[in-house]
């Protein structure tokens, strides 16, 4: 090097830095499932997504993103819609089963950053047999994906009309007026959206009879008052494998999300009309009996309650959403 100094060892050293092939995040509880991580979210949050992946491992955010169900009426009304379902989870498109739901054929696209999570409320049931009328569910939202909150289920003495559209739509009920009229069942998947959201609420039957329809549910529709002594039945949600299924392989066991409440009928005998499978909340029985609220983080819809006029039995609340993230993490 100089006169001084001679021969310098040197170390010319190269690194090959490479990211994550697999999609890391943190947020909401994290369970571990085979080769995948799943985030739930049953109130609001946040998923940091901190690396995204590539695709020679995998970049897909599978989802499940269920809205708040919608609140049953009072005193022999419709019941509550089911909150909008909406679903994409490419890995489990082979497995086929009672109440497969219907799935967007591709997931999210993993980026870098930080993605809110709401987790839509359930609606309130109606309070009073006139005056307090049942609210709809709140919109869950997961990123580009807002499934839409459960339709009000139709309320006797609603000045605003009948069942409410939403994910699902609340279930129609007999007029109030005196004329023995029907108010309509609400539209499901609304706003609309692909594959559907949700289903229509059943109509009510008025004649030899006042009876009200159930509200709609994932993938059934909510059933129509039958000529009988009971409302309509709440339409069914959608089964899922428990924890999205084990690596792509049914398990056996299933959790079903976003079922309507059940319709109750105008006068006695009041029996109770079920609620779709899904959390879907059971009609008030017998007189003046507070309809069954959707079950919690399911979507389900609320049941109606049971009269006659003017007593009251108070329509049940829907029940709040939910949200699941699953993606490889190895």
């Amino acid at each position: 090097v100089d006169s001084t100094q001679g021969w310098v060892n040197t170390m010319d050293s190269t690194s090959n830095v490479r990211g994550s092939t697999f999609p890391t995040a943190t947020g909401g509880t994290i369970t571990e499932d085979g080769d995948f991580k799943i985030h739930t979210f049953t109130s609001p949050g946040n998923l940091t997504v901190t690396a995204a992946g590539t695709p020679a491992g995998s970049t897909a955010l599978e989802y499940l993103v269920v809205a708040g169900g919608g609140g049953g009426g009072s005193s022999n009304s419709g019941g509550g819609g089911a909150g909008g379902f909406r679903f994409a989870a490419p890995t489990l498109s082979p497995l086929t089963y009672p109440g497969k739901p219907l799935a967007a054929p591709a997931a999210i696209s993993a980026s870098v950053g930080t993605f809110p999570i709401t987790i839509g409320a359930g609606g309130a049931g109606s309070t009073t047999f006139i005056g307090a009328e049942s609210k709809k569910g709140s919109n869950s939202i997961f990123s580009s994906i807002t499934s839409a909150g459960g339709g009000a289920g139709a309320y006797t003495f609603a000045p605003s009309g009948g069942g409410s559209p939403g994910g699902s739509g609340g279930g129609g009920s007999f007029s109030g007026s005196g004329a023995g009229g029907s108010q309509a069942a609400g539209t499901g998947n609304t706003p609309p959206v692909s594959p559907a959201q949700g289903t229509n609420g059943g109509t009510s039957f008025c004649g030899g009879g006042y009876r009200a329809g159930g509200g709609g549910g994932a993938i059934v529709a909510g059933t129509p008052s039958p000529n009988g002594n009971c409302g309509g039945q709440g339409g069914n949600g959608a089964g899922m494998p428990t924890a999205f299924g084990s690596n792509g392989v049914l398990c056996g066991s299933f959790r079903y999300y976003a079922g309507g409440g059940g319709g109750q009928r105008y006068d006695s005998p009041f029996s109770a009309a079920a609620g779709g499978l899904g959390g879907g909340g059971i009609t008030g029985s017998p007189a003046c009996t507070t309809g069954t609220s959707g079950t919690t983080n399911s979507g389900g819809g609320g049941g109606s309650g049971s009269g006659p006029q003017p007593s009251n039995g108070v329509g049940g609340n829907g029940g709040s959403g939910i949200v699941i993230i699953r993606y490889k993490f190895q």
